[in-house]
């Protein structure tokens, strides 16, 4: 499974905690809104309630009777939702509203202590829930004051549509707080992550050898990664530099016994032994062969290239072309150089030598007539080099090109050689982020590409 990115894992946080925090906000509010609308209705439940108590009076036959009705016309509406009730000690509902119909209010007996006012909340008639206020008074009658229990009520149902209304009209303002707050958290993360951005691109510099150390410096909670990186990074080059020195001393320490072999070989060639000559030559010729392959090995694992690392290509190739161009093999050749610019590879300049002179000492030994090369920037590349090296030979077969600089491999035996060029050619084109390639020339023979990295300074 593909871990989540620092991205994915702050917007998926981010996410969550908006969409939590907009329905609690959705909910709280909601609530809240509730509650106020609650109060308001019990303050007028009160209110109604002080004006029913001002209304009652006690006629001479002892009935309870109103001087006043409520004006409000929802009380004469059966099953309203608005309703009131007066009730004597083990008399409930002996005068109440036409609301009610022939329903009556039973609450609790509470205890009620004269003058105070009590909320409740019941069910009523039609399995409606009322919000409910009651209070007990004391009215003057003869002979003896009468005890009554004051009781009105609304249906919360209007409380409950106010609710969901409010709610529904919070909606799309609380999506745009959202959509606010998602905005605000992209910009805050592409902020956040900016710094990371940049460190990954100079440590990219640095593995591509464009950089040579890290130069962000802000924010300061990077400051610390940054300065292990640099310092790592100054310790990796104190490692390449001894091991380059290493490299020095133990080819220098070489040249030696190999130049007592050539002697050896020149003595016996001039002692009458040329067949013992010959072999000590190729094995001369084999251990140097051997020995700078380890050396180029060597030096490009040792670390990556310096960051201004830089090598002409076409002058590279004149070079070549020269030197070989004097020897047996190549003397006669028709060199053909089709460039159409000079362009550099982000390769040190002996190691572009090493590579393309073992491509052309093999086209060398093989072109009859004609080696052609041709130096380009594909298309469809992202700042690579290609150079295509092709003879009019012999060629190779096409189920052979797989194997094409694999050590030690020679598929003429009866050549010259170590079999070990392609592979030093294949070693220095992986260690510098290369591709190697093999095919069929048009002259006939056959066709090396390289495509390299080019030179950013």
């Amino acid at each position: 499974m593909r871990p989540c990115s620092l991205r994915t894992r702050l917007w998926l946080g981010a996410l969550i905690s908006i969409t939590l925090a907009i329905l609690i906000a959705w909910i709280g509010l909601a609530n809240l809104f509730e509650r106020h609308v609650e109060r308001h209705l019990g303050f007028e439940l009160e209110v109604r309630l002080n004006q029913l108590a001002a209304a009652v009076a006690i006629a001479p036959d002892g009935a309870i009777r109103l001087t006043q009705e409520p004006r409000d016309p929802s009380f004469a509406q059966p099953l309203s939702g608005h309703y009131w009730q007066i009730d004597r000690p083990g008399r409930p509902g002996v005068l109440r509203s036409r609301s009610l119909w022939d329903e009556v209010l039973v609450l609790p007996d509470d205890g009620l202590a004269l003058g105070q006012i009590h909320a409740h909340r019941l069910p009523g008639p039609g399995g409606q829930s009322l919000l409910v206020r009651e209070r007990r008074i004391r009215v003057e009658a003869r002979p003896e004051p009468v005890a009554l229990r004051l009781i009105l009520a609304q249906d919360r149902a209007e409380l409950r549509a106010a609710r969901a209304n409010f709610a529904a009209d919070m909606r799309p303002y609380l999506g745009l707080i959202a959509l606010l707050l998602l905005l605000a958290t992209l910009i805050q993360i592409q902020t956040g992550l900016a710094p990371l951005e940049a460190l990954r691109h100079e440590i990219g510099a640095i593995r591509t050898g464009r950089a040579a150390r890290l130069t962000v410096t802000d924010p300061a909670e990077v400051r610390p990664l940054i300065a292990e990186i640099n310092a790592l990074l100054e310790a990796r080059d104190r490692s390449v530099e001894r091991a380059r020195a290493w490299i020095a001393d133990l080819a220098h320490g070489l040249k030696t016994p190999l130049g007592v072999l050539a002697a050896d070989a020149e003595r016996l060639r001039q002692a009458g032994h040329p067949d013992l000559a010959a072999d000590l030559d190729q094995l001369a010729l084999t251990m140097r062969r051997r020995l700078e392959r380890e050396l180029i090995r060597a030096r490009v694992r040792a670390g990556h290239p310096p960051h201004a690392a830089r090598a002409e290509v076409v002058a590279s190739l004149e070079r070549l072309r020269r030197t070989l161009g004097r020897t047996p093999a190549g003397e006669g050749l028709d060199w053909r150089i089709l460039a159409p610019e000079e362009v550099a590879v982000a390769l040190m300049a002996e190691d572009l030598l090493e590579l393309l002179g073992n491509l052309l000492e093999n086209a060398t030994k093989w072109a009859r007539e004609r080696v052609e090369i041709q130096v380009s920037r594909p298309l469809g590349t992202r700042r690579q080099v290609e150079i295509r090296i092709a003879d009019d030979g012999p060629g190779v077969p096409p189920e052979h090109w797989p194997r094409l600089g694999e050590r030690g491999l020679r598929l003429d035996e009866r050549a010259a050689g170590t079999g070990l060029g392609l592979a030093i050619v294949r070693d220095l084109v992986e260690a510098y982020g290369g591709t190697l390639g093999f095919g069929r020339a048009e002259l006939g023979g056959l066709l090396v590409w390289v495509r390299l990295p080019e030179a950013t300074v």
